[in-house]
Order: C-alpha cells, then sequence, then structure tokens
C-alpha cells in the first residue's frame, strides 16, 4: 500500500470501551481509569497477590514473573507467554488472562506439579526467585504443544536470577517434564508403569523411586516423583497443555469479547491510549506528536522509572493488526514493527529450515543474535520496532539490520510511506530518521544471495539476558573472478564503539574488488583499526578490549566464510585445524549434576537429607516477606533523602517542593530524630541523618513519608540541598597516599624471624607483587525492607525487618527514638537472602523509618528500590595486598612479609573484623615458618562496606593463591605441585598460634585428586591447547581452610525458647533468622530428634527479640551449630523433667507423654543457652585460638576460553568438603553449590564500578553498576556443565553438635579454582606467542581481563605485554 488516503473509511471501532477488565487466576477484575502509571506488578500486589516479588524493577531479575495468556483472533488460538510484571504497564493486559504463582496451587488445596517437583529437589532456599522460576517454567509448558527439551527449558529459565542455589536443583527440578528417551509424557503423573516398574521422569527408565512413601525421593539426576495427584489432560489449542483438573482455563468472557478501543488516563495527566487500526494510529501521532508507541514497554518503562523521563501519552500498538505482519515473500521477509522479538526468533527458525541454505545466512545471524538477546520474558513483549527506534547504540539487532541490507518502512500521519536503507536510519546518539509525525511501519529483510554470508557477534559481560560490551553485524558477498573469489559488496557495522551503530565504511570500500585471501585479512585489520576509533574517555570504559573486539570480529568473520567456502575451486587456502575453534559455535550440553554423600542418622530425623522446612510455602508464592506484611490504612511510605556529593558540606537544605508533592504526609533531618542522631554497629561513627557534612553519594540526610511508595520517592527528589564540595578519596590507593585509614585499626600478626629469614641465604628466591582484588554486590534478590508501627500510644515501637539482626535493629531503634530496649520489638519471619548485607547495613534503613513512624503515631513501610540499595548499603571489601615471598628452589614456603589493605569506605562498620579474618586466613593451608602480616582499613569517600559470605577469609586466600601460582611460574613446575609439599597437617601451629586438630586436609585433597583424575585431566588439557589455536583450556585445584566462630569471643553465644504442648507438637524460638540457609529447618531435625519425634511436629516460629533476647547476628556460618546446642540444651531440660512420669509407665506417644506431663504440673517450656567453649584471643599478643574448630574443602575446575573474546566456559566443577557428620547433606550440598556459583561470580563476573581515577566517565564516588542492567551475577547458562558435590566420609566432628561442622561460608572460596584455571588457560594462550613471563590477573577475570591477558597479533597493536585493566578498589 502506497498511502492510506484513498483507503475506504475503518469500520469505526474508536468507541471507548466502557469497561477495561483483566482476568487473574480465573477472577474478573474491572479496571478502573486513572491508572495508566501503574505497572502489573503494583497492581497484582496491591490485590494481596504478594507472590509476585519486586526484586529489581528493570526487568533484569525475573522474580516477578507471571504468565499472560490472550486469544489471537488471527490464529484463531491462545497464547501463553512469560512476562515481567514490573514492567508490564497494568493497561496493557486489559482483555487478558494473567496467572500467577498463587494461581498454580497452595499448601493447603495441594501443590501444582511444577511447584512439588522444585521443592522436592531442594530447588528452594530464601524462597524469594522461586514463584518466577515457577512462572517461567509454568508458561513454557502451557505453550508447549509437546514436551520441552532440555535446552529450551535452561532458555526458558535464562530471565530469571538466583543468589542462593546455583541453580543446578532448578534445572533438575524442572528437568521432569522434559522430553526424555523420546518417550513424550506431560506430566510426572502421566508415566506409565511398564510391567509394574515405575518410570522414572528424571531418567526416563524404570526405577523404585515412584513406590517410596517418604516425602521425597532423589535420583543421582535429582528427579521427583509423584505419581497419586494429578491427571493430564490433553493439549488445546485454547488452554494449552494442561497439567492438573484444577487448571486454570481461559475465561469464555474474553474468547468472545472484541477487542476495544482504550483511552485511560494515569497520575501527572498522563494518557494512555490503545488503538485498533493503524488509522487511529496515526491520528493518535498526529494529535500528540511527542507520543510514545510502545509494545513491551522495556525502554520506555526503564527511561519513566529509572531516568525520570517525562512522557504525557502512551499508544500501545499491541492490538494494531498492521503492525503485526509477519509475511514470507519470494524475496525476502516482511516483519511489522510490533512484532514481538519471540515471534520473530519462531518464525526465523521455521523458514530456515524450509527455504535454501545459501538464501537465509542473515536469518541465521539473527536467530543467533536473540538467542544471546536479553531474557525469554522481554523477548516474550519487546518488538522489533521499539528496539530499532531506541536507536541504542548497544542495540545487538541494529548492526545485523544494517549489515543484511534490510529496508525500513516509514509511515506518516497522512498515510504516506516512505522507504528507506536501515544503514541511513540511525542519524545519532538515539537519533532516527522519523520526524515527529512518523512511525516504523515495518522492516523487510532481503534473502541472502548465493555466495553472500551474514554473521552475528556478540560480547558481553555474561551471555545470558546482558547487554553488549561490543557487537557487531558482518556482511561479504563474494563473486567469481577468474580463478579467485573476489568482493563484491560488503557491510561491516559495531555497535558498543560509538554514540550510534557504526557502519566501518572506509574498510568497506578497502574490501570490495579484492580477492578472498589472507593479504585481504591483513590489510582489511590494519584499515579497520583507523577506521574505528574510541577515545580514551569513551563512555562505558574498557577502550582497549572494545579496540580488540572489532578486531577479532572480523578475524573470526573471515575464518568463518573462509570454513564455509572449503571445497570452492576458488579457494586456494583451506583454514588449519587448528584455528577452526575460532569458529566454530558452541552448544552448551545440559548440566549434570551429582552429589555423594553417606547418610548418618542420628534419632528421626537429623542427618535426614529432609526438604527446606518452607519448601512447600515458597513455591506457591504464600511464603510472607517483610514488604508483604500489608499496611494499615493509615500506613505510609518511606523513601530516603541522599546525598549526591562523595564529599561535601551541607550549605543549606529546602524541603519546601517535598511538602508540595501529591500525598506528601512528612519530611524529616537530624534535627527531627528524637535522642541520638550517632549510630554504628561497633563505634558510633555514623550519622542517622547527615547533619554538617556528607561523605559519601548516597549518605543519607533525611526521610520523606507519603500515602504510596513512588509519591515517597518523588517528594524525596523535590528535597534540594546545596552543598560545597571538598576533595574525595575514591579508592584504596588514593588513601594509601593520602595516608587515610580508620582510627586505630592497624593490626600486625607475627610469626619466626621475617627479616632474619630473607637477609639469610636460606631463601634461595623472593618475589615481591602485589594483588588487587575486587569488590562485590550482595545482590540478596529481596532488598532491605522494614515496616515499623507504634503501640499503646506510641509508648512501644514494633517492626517487621528483613534483617541477619533483628537485635540490632531493636538496638538502633531504641538509640535513635531514646526508648529502652525492651520497648522496640523486632521480628523476622524470614529473608530473601542476606549474605552478611543484611547483617549491619539493614539497621539504619530501619532507624530512619522508625522516625516519622514514632513522631506521627503512625506504622511506615521503607523498601529500597534495587538501585538505591546497591548504591547505599555497601558491598564486599575490595583489598590491596603486598607480598614479599622467600622460597627455596624445591617450591618450599620459608617466609611472607604481607601489607594487606581493605577499603572500609565512609564508617567503619565490620570493616575491622573483617580484615582481622583475612589476617587470620592469609596462610590459607600453608606451613610458613617465618610470617609477619600488616593491616589497615582505609577511609574512602563510598558507602561503608560490610559484611559478605566469608566475611575477609576469601580476600585473604585469594591473595595468597595468587603467589603461590607465581612461585609455581617462577619454578616452572605446577600450582598443585607447590600446593601440596607446603600443606599444614595435624599439629601445625598456625601464624597467630592456634594448633591444628582433626585436620582432615591431606585425605581431602587426595580424595578429589582421585576423583578428578588430575592428572589425566591435566593431559586432556594439553592436548586440547596443542591442537586449537583460538581456544583454550585450563585445569587447577585449589584448597581451603575456614576458621568457625565469631572472631569477637562475646558474640559466640546463642539462646533459645522451646515449648512443648499437650498435642505432642513442640514449638521453637531461637535467636538465628532463617535466610534460606536450611537454619531453621537443621534446628527443628535436632529438636525433633532430642524428643524422637517426628520431623512434621515441630515448628519453628519467627525471630524476635521479645522471644530470645541479645541474640548475635546470624552469619559466621556458626548459626546451625549455636542454635542447633542451644535448642537442644532446652530439649534436654524438659526431657529431665519428663523423665519421672516417663518412667512410670510405657506411653504410646509423645503427645500422652506430654499430656500426662501437664496433669502432672510438669514445665514443658525451657530457655537453651549455648557458648562456644575453648575460644579466646589477645590482640595486644597477636596469639590465642579464635576458632573453635576448621571446616576443610578442596576443589578441581575446568573451563574453555575464547582467547579472541575473553568468554569462557566453566566445563567442570568438582567440590569436595569435610563437613563431619552432616545434619542435612541435601540441605549442605545446597549451600555448598550456591556458594560455589557466588564465589564464581566474584573471581570471574561481578565487577564494580565506581566513580574513581580508573573510571572517569563515571561521576566521582558514584556507582555505575547499581542494578541487574549493569551489574551482573551468574545465570543458568554459569552452571558448569559437570557439577559434583561431594561430602568427605568418615570424619566425625568432634567440636560441634551431632559431630557436623558449619557449611555457610567455607566453599565460597572453592571457586577459586575457575579463577585459576581460568589463568592457566591464559597461560597456554600466551605460550603460542612466546610471552612465558609470569603475569598478574585480577578479580575478577572478567572477558576484558582474559581478552587482553590472552597476547597475540591482535592485541599487539593496541597494549603492551604488561597492560593491566582497571578496577575499582
Amino acid at each position: 500500500m502506497g498511502s492510506l488516503k484513498n483507503e475506504e473509511e475503518l469500520e469505526q471501532i474508536g468507541e471507548e470501551s466502557k469497561e477495561a477488565i483483566l482476568y487473574v487466576n480465573g477472577i474478573r477484575k474491572v479496571l478502573p481509569d486513572g491508572l495508566a502509571h501503574f505497572t502489573l506488578l503494583e497492581y497484582l500486589r496491591d490485590i494481596g497477590l504478594t507472590g509476585t516479588k519486586l526484586g529489581c524493577g528493570e526487568g533484569g531479575c525475573g522474580a516477578c514473573t507471571v504468565m499472560v495468556s490472550h486469544y489471537d483472533q488471527e490464529r484463531k488460538k491462545c497464547l501463553h507467554y512469560a512476562v515481567n510484571a514490573c514492567l508490564a504497564p497494568l493497561y496493557s493486559v486489559e482483555g487478558m488472562h494473567v496467572i500467577t504463582v498463587e494461581g498454580l496451587g497452595s499448601h493447603k488445596q495441594g501443590l501444582h506439579p511444577i511447584q512439588e517437583s522444585l521443592a522436592r529437589s531442594h530447588g528452594s532456599q530464601c524462597g524469594f526467585c522461586t514463584p518466577g522460576f515457577i512462572m517461567s517454567m509454568y508458561a513454557l509448558l502451557r505453550s508447549s504443544q509437546k514436551p520441552p527439551s532440555e535446552e529450551q527449558i535452561e532458555e526458558c529459565l535464562a530471565g530469571n536470577l538466583c543468589r542462593c542455589t546455583g541453580y543446578r536443583p532448578i534445572v533438575e527440578a524442572f528437568r521432569v517434564f522434559a522430553k526424555t528417551n523420546d518417550t513424550p509424557y506431560i506430566d510426572i503423573s502421566s508415566l506409565s508403569r511398564e510391567g509394574g516398574a515405575f518410570v522414572c521422569p528424571s531418567t526416563g527408565k524404570p526405577c523404585s523411586c515412584g513406590l517410596k512413601s517418604e516425602s521425597s525421593c532423589t535420583t543421582p539426576e535429582s528427579g521427583t516423583c509423584d505419581d497419586k495427584r494429578y491427571e493430564p489432560v490433553s493439549y488445546s489449542e485454547i488452554d494449552g497443555s494442561s497439567y492438573t483438573d484444577k487448571e486454570f482455563i481461559f475465561p469464555p468472557e474474553l474468547l468472545l469479547r472484541k477487542s476495544t478501543y482504550l483511552s485511560l488516563t494515569g497520575f501527572g495527566g498522563l494518557k494512555w491510549f490503545r488503538p485498533l487500526r493503524l488509522k487511529q494510529v496515526l491520528e493518535l501521532k498526529q494529535k500528540f506528536p511527542d507520543a510514545k508507541l510502545l509494545v513491551g514497554n522495556t525502554e520506555v518503562g526503564i527511561e519513566m522509572r529509572f531516568k525520570k523521563i517525562e512522557y504525557r501519552v502512551l499508544i500501545s500498538v499491541t492490538h494494531v493488526s498492521e503492525l503485526s505482519i509477519l509475511n514470507v515473500k519470494d524475496d525476502g521477509v516482511e516483519i511489522g514493527s510490533a512484532v514481538r522479538l519471540s515471534e520473530l526468533l519462531k518464525v526465523l527458525r521455521k523458514v530456515i529450515t524450509e527455504r535454501a541454505v545459501h538464501e537465509t545466512s542473515s536469518c541465521t545471524a539473527f536467530v543467533e543474535q536473540l538467542k544471546w538477546f536479553a531474557g525469554m520474558q522481554i523477548r516474550n513483549v519487546a518488538c522489533v520496532g521499539g528496539n530499532i527506534c531506541t536507536a541504542s547504540p548497544i542495540s545487538d539487532l541494529n548492526p545485523l539490520w544494517m549489515a543484511s541490507r534490510a529496508k525500513f518502512r516509514i509511515i506518516d500521519c497522512k498515510g504516506n510511506i516512505r522507504t528507506t536503507l536501515a544503514e541511513k536510519f540511525f542519524l545519532g546518539y538515539r537519533k532516527v530518521d522519523l520526524a515527529s509525525g512518523e512511525i516504523l511501519l515495518s522492516v523487510f529483510l532481503p534473502w541472502t544471495r548465493p555466495f553472500e554470508y551474514v554473521k552475528e557477534f556478540k560480547q558481553a559481560h555474561r551471555r545470558d539476558d546482558d547487554i553488549a560490551i561490543v557487537n557487531a553485524g558482518i556482511r561479504v558477498h563474494l563473486e567469481e573472478r577468474g580463478d579467485s573469489r573476489v568482493v563484491s559488496d560488503a557491510s561491516i557495522v559495531y555497535g558498543g564503539v560509538a554514540p550510534l551503530s557504526l557502519s566501518a565504511t572506509r574498510t568497506k570500500d578497502f574490501l570490495i574488488g579484492k580477492s578472498w585471501n589472507k593479504e585481504l585479512l591483513q590489510g582489511a585489520l590494519k584499515v579497520l583499526q583507523k577506521d574505528v576509533l574510541i577515545k580514551d574517555d569513551a563512555p562505558g570504559g574498557m577502550v582497549e578490549f572494545r579496540k580488540s573486539l572489532t578486531l577479532s570480529f572480523f578475524f573470526k568473520f573471515f575464518l568463518w566464510v573462509s570454513h564455509q567456502m572449503e571445497g570452492d575451486h576458488c579457494i586456494k587456502e583451506r583454514v588449519p585445524l587448528s584455528h577452526l575453534s575460532a569458529v566454530q559455535s558452541f552448544l552448551r550440553p545440559p548440566v549434570i549434576g551429582t552429589q555423594d554423600y553417606e547418610i548418618t542418622k542420628h534419632g528421626t530425623a537429623v542427618g535426614s537429607p529432609e526438604v527446606h522446612l518452607s519448601a512447600r510455602l515458597q513455591v506457591t508464592g504464600e511464603a510472607e516477606y517483610s514488604d508483604d506484611t500489608p499496611l494499615p490504612q493509615n500506613g505510609l511510605h518511606a523513601a530516603l533523602i541522599l546525598s549526591r556529593k562523595p564529599h561535601a558540606r551541607i550549605l543549606a537544605i529546602d524541603g519546601s517542593g517535598a511538602k508540595l508533592s501529591p500525598g506528601f504526609a512528612g519530611v524529616f533531618f537530624s534535627n527531627d530524630v528524637p535522642a541520638d542522631n550517632k549510630i554504628g554497629p561497633v563505634v558510633y561513627d555514623e550519622e542517622l541523618f547527615a547533619s554538617e557534612f556528607v561523605t559519601c553519594v548516597g549518605q543519607v540526610i533525611g526521610v520523606v513519608v507519603a500515602d504510596t511508595h513512588e509519591n515517597a520517592k518523588l517528594a524525596a527528589r523535590k528535597v534540594l540541598v546545596e552543598y560545597e564540595e571538598l576533595p574525595p578519596i575514591l579508592s584504596i590507593l588514593d588513601a594509601v597516599n593520602a595516608n587515610s585509614y580508620h582510627p586505630n585499626t592497624e593490626r600486625c600478626f607475627r610469626k619466626g624471624d621475617v627479616d632474619l629469614c630473607f637477609q639469610s641465604r636460606q631463601c634461595e628466591n623472593v618475589i615481591v607483587g602485589e594483588v588487587r582484588v575486587g569488590g562485590q554486590e550482595h545482590f540478596y534478590l529481596e532488598p532491605q525492607s522494614s515496616v515499623v508501627w507504634t503501640m499503646d500510644g506510641g509508648n512501644e515501637v514494633h517492626m517487621i525487618s528483613s534483617t541477619q539482626a533483628p537485635q540490632k535493629h531493636q538496638k538502633y531503634v531504641s538509640h535513635v527514638l531514646g526508648l529502652p530496649m525492651s520497648k522496640v520489638v523486632c521480628k523476622t519471619k524470614r529473608i530473601g537472602g542476606g549474605f552478611g548485607g543484611k547483617e549491619t547495613r539493614s539497621a539504619f534503613v530501619a532507624a530512619a523509618a522508625s522516625v516519622p513512624s514514632y513522631l506521627l503515631n503512625r506504622p511506615v513501610k521503607i523498601t529500597l528500590d534495587r538501585d538505591t540499595d546497591m548504591m547505599i548499603t555497601g558491598q564486599r571489601h575490595s583489598f590491596l595486598g603486598k607480598y614479599k615471598v622467600g622460597f627455596t628452589n624445591e617450591g618450599k614456603v620459608l617466609a611472607l612479609d604481607l601489607e594487606i589493605y581493605n577499603n572500609g569506605g565512609n564508617s567503619l562498620d565490620l570493616s575491622l573484623p573483617v580484615l582481622e579474618r583475612a589476617m587470620f586466613h592469609s596462610d590459607n593451608v600453608y606451613e610458613i615458618p617465618n610470617v609477619r602480616i600488616v593491616g589497615r582499613v582505609c577511609f574512602t569517600n563510598i558507602p561503608s562496606n560490610t559484611a559478605f559470605r566469608g566475611f575477609g577469609g576469601p580476600q585473604g586466600m585469594l591473595i595468597t593463591e595468587n603467589w603461590i601460582q607465581r612461585i609455581a611460574a617462577e619454578l616452572k613446575k605446577s600450582p598443585e605441585e607447590i600446593r601440596e609439599i607446603n600443606f599444614q597437617g595435624e599439629g601445625s601451629i598456625l601464624h597467630y598460634g592456634q594448633q591444628l586438630q582433626h585436620c582432615t586436609l591431606g585425605p581431602l585433597w587426595s580424595e578429589l585428586k582421585l576423583s578428578c583424575e588430575f592428572l589425566k585431566a591435566r593431559y586432556e588439557v594439553d592436548q586440547f591447547n596443542i591442537q586449537n589455536r583460538w581456544r583454550k583450556r585450563g585445569v587447577a585445584m585449589v584448597p581451603t581452610k575456614f576458621g568457625i566462630s565469631f572472631t569477637l569471643k562475646l558474640m559466640n553465644q546463642a539462646g533459645a525458647l522451646v515449648h512443648v504442648y499437650t498435642d505432642g507438637t513442640v514449638l521453637v524460638t531461637h535467636g538465628g533468622v532463617e535466610m534460606g540457609q536450611g537454619l531453621h529447618t537443621k534446628v527443628a531435625q535436632v529438636a525433633a530428634s532430642a524428643f524422637n519425634i517426628p520431623l512434621s511436629s515441630v515448628f519453628i516460629s519467627e525471630t524476635s527479640t521479645d522471644k530470645v533476647p541479645n541474640s548475635s547476628p546470624t552469619a559466621a556460618s556458626a548459626s546451625s551449630d549455636m542454635y542447633g546446642a542451644a535448642v537442644l540444651d532446652a530439649c534436654e531440660q524438659i526431657k529431665a523433667r519428663m523423665e519421672p512420669i516417663a518412667s512410670q509407665q510405657n506411653f504410646s506417644s509423645f503427645a500422652e507423654l506430654a499430656s500426662a506431663c501437664y496433669v502432672a504440673r510438669i514445665d514443658l517450656s525451657a530457655h537453651g543457652f549455648y557458648i562456644t567453649p575453648e575460644i579466646d584471643f589477645d590482640w595486644t599478643t597477636g596469639k590465642g585460638n579464635p576458632f573453635r574448630y576448621f571446616t576443610y574443602g578442596a576443589a578441581f575446575a575446568e573451563v574453555e576460553v575464547d582467547t579472541l573474546t575473553g568468554d569462557f566456559h566453566t566445563r567442570v566443577a568438582n567440590i569436595f568438603l569435610d563437613l563431619g557428620y552432616s545434619l542435612n547433606p541435601a540441605i549442605d550440598v545446597g549451600q555448598i553449590e550456591g556458594a560455589f556459583i557466588q564465589g564464581l561470580g566474584w573471581v570471574a563476573l561481578e565487577e564494580l564500578k565506581w566513580g574513581d581515577s580508573a573510571h572517569q566517565w563515571i561521576s566521582p564516588g558514584c556507582l555505575y553498576t547499581c542494578g541487574p542492567g549493569n551489574y551482573k551475577i551468574p545465570s543458568i547458562n554459569d552452571v558448569p556443565f559437570k557439577f559434583s558435590v561431594s561430602l568427605l566420609k568418615g570424619h566425625p566432628n568432634v567440636k560441634a553438635i551431632h559431630s557436623s561442622k558449619a557449611v555457610g561460608e567455607p566453599p565460597f572460596f572453592l571457586a577459586s579454582a575457575v579463577f585459576f584455571a581460568i589463568k592457566d588457560a591464559i597461560i597456554a594462550a600466551r605460550a603460542e606467542v612466546g610471552s612465558k613471563e609470569w603475569f598478574p590477573l585480577d578479580n575478577p577475570a572478567t572477558p576484558e581481563r582474559i581478552r587482553m591477558a590472552c597476547l597475540d597479533e591482535i592485541t599487539a597493536g593496541i597494549i603492551s605485554s604488561d597492560f593491566r585493566a582497571k578496577l575499582s578498589i
């Protein structure tokens, strides 16, 4: 169609609907006008469906995933797909059916098979991310006509993040729904019994697990079976695959209802339109030229929420059929601008199978690129036109449109259509060739011609769901001239190197007319280097890396095309076999997990691999977290007023703008604090609200309360603060140079005589160097949250908080309000992950909310947005270690002289004990006769850093393993050999005076070495590296020793309260917090075994300061030891009181005994208490026994690295840990896997980027990586292909309850095996160009650091061999 002018008048459907409706879990809802600013998530949570969680607000974590169903009138079928509710505008789902996790099942009415499988497979720890995973899987199954493949299952979960489990149990829980052994089945209840044998859904083979009557069963593949409750229903085009007889059908009203034109409003005059015809869109665009068109809201939503861009008019074009065309034509594919990316992917995959190979080269490139484009939830709603018109300089698709000769059809308000080439459409930074009255109508993608090749490239921090660092679309068309192939046309387009997708035109001109051979390659690389220029101060940094990627991508493209043409008579030069590794596409195999442990039972429950007690509540979304607490009608929401300067004097504060803001209820500053404004967990060196100075960006200046969360944030932004800026200190190096340290934080350890050893001739070799250790964000899925309210006219204050330290909250609130602690109560049911980040840094958030609650006598809820949470609550400490090590020619270490610094930030917090633990662990597992370690805590103008799993131990050990690896390099030996000859053993005296007892390092290391067949693995890796030039593999084995106890003696105490009721059930309350680590489950097992009753008879209530007083934080891995012992103490007291009654007769049940004791007036309640014995440490002498015992572990890892891009995969991870006799081996395995994957993030993925001297493109003192968009934790794609966990057998721990050992923190450091395996692979790469000297590698070993360390011909023109990528420390 050339114009719409002559089209006959469209049927007038413009009548606005009188009623906007939505079905939620089968229930009809009428949507009122005025909610255009609402997201679906806000609506769902407001109507009480709190199973759908707010994790990040930007579609990056998947915690908010729901399933949306709508009837497609064109195709006459119902479509089911997962979406991020946090981005979906409420009105975008009008006329649709939304199913949330509550709609699947409940613990009262029965679980859906998906929920059942995840719960039984130990796939839910803290549980906050669990509903999102459930809904992603549910949407896949509802939309699949046949069981999905394992690859499809992993792909559908790529948009969901988990910080606890390490993903393996989630993958294996859902694997039971995959098609296995060509035996199609729909759900776990539909498996046939062959000859009476139950067919296991995990293996597809007969097994006995379905015959067991126990609550769970686990095969080596971790499948779970339940053949009682669910009857499958066949697939239907309308309902989708149904799994239970209770499955929600698609509402008949929505089947019959015609779509209607919507015109609705929202906050601040926002207008929302949903036209049904293209003509209506054009009329609206003419009336509102600045209106934003949207489909999925994946970009506009981010702009409005995070960039604070105001759009007054939004036009949803989801129902405009003219914009949703997808036509496969003779000359190419026509794609409507509103076509969703998941739909495009599906059609292109189909096209590739149906058309000649030479026609679909560009289609294949798009399919490969779309696989890594965001998560499934985003692809399901994001549209082609939105991605194009956003004109992001790092768009994954725009370089491909340009390279593929795509044409864009553009229509104006009058219906006139024009066509432009994609390569001419992008004009500048987020500027495109669209006049104000024009919209993108469609895209035409032509078929490729014979000998025309199109290839996609992308390198990101993480493969799954990540934005590109650099991407590219490259095309070449070759024609035969004489006896050679000559370039007749080409296109080379890059993203991530300029303000727009950049076409390398000079390189293109160079290529045309030249023969396709090595001379062309060499010449093109030289031209390309001058063609694509990136300024040294370019936003995004990583300039050298980005330059190298532009060349690497073209190099890979040349090899790929040459390989494609092998056999062509015109191509004389074959690609060497060793070079094929540069172009072979990588196919990730499904994850294989094995867990090896023995069960040593003690009584009814201890030692049994029981499922997490809250698992069934978590998989149904019924488990409650702080932010799920409903506020009463007079409740308020709080938002913090934050500093925008790293160091400044406050000259004036103007809150008048906030007072005029809608819904405003109050604003409070330092002079409003009822009692003391000074706070701090150890020393009072912080202010609740900054009064005169600010010392970091994000420091709290005040708090605003309003009627809604959004209104509170809006009011907070209107508070104006006038500053006088002062010079900031923004890194450890700045602090050391300025002598900027926190007072009284110097610590020192001495053993032997270091100076004498170095002066003597004993040390045949001496090395000197420094290790930089990066920080890490906790990224607990549940943000910081507290609800505070007063009682009895303000005489008491109560709160529900997401914290690891309820007593700390109680103390802070008591302190700032001037109330006795006895009048302040803090309760915590569970938290959605903590990892140390909610030990101290959650307390000031609750204290800030307590001020308005107390002064206004109204309940106040505060929940931090993800970006705010990351910006203000601190991270794992970055470290700097300066070492001098003396050793023999054999490799025996004789002396260590170490200076160690950590970045404390702007307050002391826990930085000193973190430094101390790093110093305690600076020997790792090595015998060193002469040691001197000096440590300092640096004061810097960034938010105070804090506790994080390992508490400084991993940083200290990583510094050690770096110099161990360097010794190996100096002596040309393997690091494993150096490790072994320096191992500590039974009776070793550590540098702080403690003697090792019951040391299991030797047998543990031997078993790991045997299990992983280390010598064989080493040989196979070496052979692979000989045969592959551009991919290298590496292996490493790393040990660990982690001390168990708080290093401050007074914290090693625990209390518990146990009640026995007359029905034989037991209620336990203790001072520990359940944060996913299974503490409540283990403690319940201890109580059950103590009374010899079933686990189901024990209930653990919430943690509350009015039940158990003065509790230490749930930290240091010691909680199961301490609270288990405290509960056992209480149980033993009650048992002792019951004994006289029990001895009088044989009672048939525990309930009968309890009733008899009640009749005899026996006290059936007891308070238990435990103190950790035999620990003490004196810092004046630097000697003592700070730890009760040590947990030992070791890990083997094998990785494969792409040396041209820095991309890597962990092929194998094999972990051994000594946990004595485990209280619950299933939970302990989950802790090991979760810690390992979290540790993998620290060593290889997660990079904090601060506005410091290394990153001058970031505003001073600001955190750039403050959300899942820029900060990448491991995803499901980062799990090792083979992931094995084994617990050492036959070594009970005599120093803890029931011979068990602590597990939470010790495995974290073992992920460094991946880091050193990466370094091993880099060593092999450098050897190819004759570079064999030692080199430093900082963590995280991101693609940037890996690539720039792999020296080759490409990097030679960009960097020197001693290049070191910038790192914020």
